[in-house]
């Protein structure tokens, strides 16, 4: 028998002849796990399976010399297994580790995902954003009537701003919603290639100022000084020579070429409404839609309009919550769960949202029905829009999962 610094010595050589396949499969197993599924590899699988194929590397070897089995080479087994198993736990934190620090879950259709040109990303206050433009004619809908020449102008001329750093998909959707919003539009189609040029295909309104009236509320156009930047849906004061009436901007003309006022009392005019409105009036003389309460029309339409007031309507709360979220970091994603996918026809509370993702869900609409701040006992389906709010990589692993 040699010595014992000798038989460390062979230990060692012997420890790392054995361990090299260990090592590489423990850390095969920690990135691959962690990359995969979140979830770290306890420690004593990984011991388990390395002194396993150690065992195996050894045992080889043992059929080529048998005397590396014998009790005389006690010493130098022992210290071979320690290098081993230090070895494979090593591998396999390093693998772990090096899973947390490269991007999540590069799928097919990451790789395969449009992206907006750097030639066409501006920075407006130190955050890149792109200008979108509508290129060539914007078509019609199938199915629908063809809309408007001076509202295909209008969409046509138009410039409208976005993040630079969503996917064109998203940005694409943005869009549309966009589009629909303001011009009030029965269904939007948009396609935006990388120079951030849309292609859109647009349906006129359906009802006009009717769908946008309350239950109880009439039309009623007056002809007055109209206040510079007033916007559909401003609350204004109508101010007449007997008294004042409350009302809501229902829309807005560039001029009066009338003095007299005209109601909108019954829904079953088809004539088209009237359309050089824009999103804010420029200020003086000119004709607003007011939508006002059915007992105060008449009152309107007998008095002189001496004046409108724009009433406050407060400040928006909520942007605060939204810049302070972003300050710490935070971002909103929204997601369609997909069939069959983890959060398909389940609760909150079974999919672990938070603990597994790490991130919170603010609201779910469902049929068109909205739930703020669901509770664990929610159960979400395939096909609802979830609005979820973490960081940045959190909340694209949890929408990789989720759609």
């Amino acid at each position: 028998m040699a010595s014992l610094p000798v038989e460390v010595v062979y230990g060692l050589y012997f420890g790392v002849l054995t361990g090299l396949v260990p090592a590489l499969v423990a850390w095969t197993l920690g990135f691959g796990f962690r990359y995969i599924t979140g979830i770290t590899v306890p420690g004593l699988a990984v011991v388990v399976l390395s002194v396993a194929i150690a065992g195996a590397s050894g045992g080889l070897m043992a059929l080529a010399d048998p005397s590396i089995t014998q009790s005389a080479n006690q010493v130098r087994l022992t210290v071979a297994l320690l290098v081993v198993l230090m070895g494979a736990l090593y591998a396999h934190n390093r693998g772990d580790a090096f899973a947390t620090e490269i991007p999540r879950k590069v799928s097919l259709r990451k790789l395969t995902e449009r992206t907006l040109s750097t030639d066409v990303v501006e920075l407006v206050g130190g955050r890149g954003q792109v200008r979108v433009t509508v290129a060539g004619d914007v078509g019609d809908v199938e199915g629908y009537p063809p809309i408007s020449a001076e509202l295909r102008s209008k969409i046509r001329d138009g410039e409208w701003m976005f993040p630079a750093d969503i996917p064109i998909p998203e940005l694409e959707t943005r869009f549309a919603d966009r589009l629909q919003s303001e011009f009030h539009l029965e269904a939007v189609e948009v396609s935006i290639n990388e120079e951030a040029k849309a292609t859109v295909a647009a349906a006129p309104p359906s009802g006009g100022v009717s769908r946008r009236l309350k239950s109880g509320t009439r039309a009623v156009s007056v002809s007055t000084l109209v206040p510079t930047g007033l916007a559909q849906g401003d609350e204004v004061t109508v101010v007449t020579d007997e008294r004042e009436i409350d009302a809501t901007v229902a829309g807005i003309t560039a001029s009066a070429d009338s003095t007299e006022s005209e109601t909108d009392d019954e829904a079953g005019d088809d004539r088209p409404l009237v359309t050089p409105r824009a999103p804010t009036a420029e200020g003086g003389a000119g004709s607003v839609t007011l939508a006002v309460e059915r007992s105060n029309v008449e009152s309107l339409l007998g008095s002189d309009v001496r004046r409108l007031e724009v009433r406050s309507r407060g400040v928006r709360r909520e942007f605060e919550l939204v810049s302070l979220l972003r300050r710490a970091g935070k971002r909103f994603a929204r997601v369609t769960p997909a069939v069959d996918g983890v959060l398909d026809d389940v609760t909150l509370r079974e999919a672990e949202v938070r603990e597994t993702y790490g991130v919170a869900i603010l609201a779910v609409r469902h049929e068109g029905a909205w739930k703020i701040a669901p509770r664990g006992d929610h159960r979400v389906s395939a096909g609802d829009t979830v609005f979820a709010v973490g960081t940045r990589s959190d909340l694209n692993r949890f929408s990789e999962v989720v759609a």
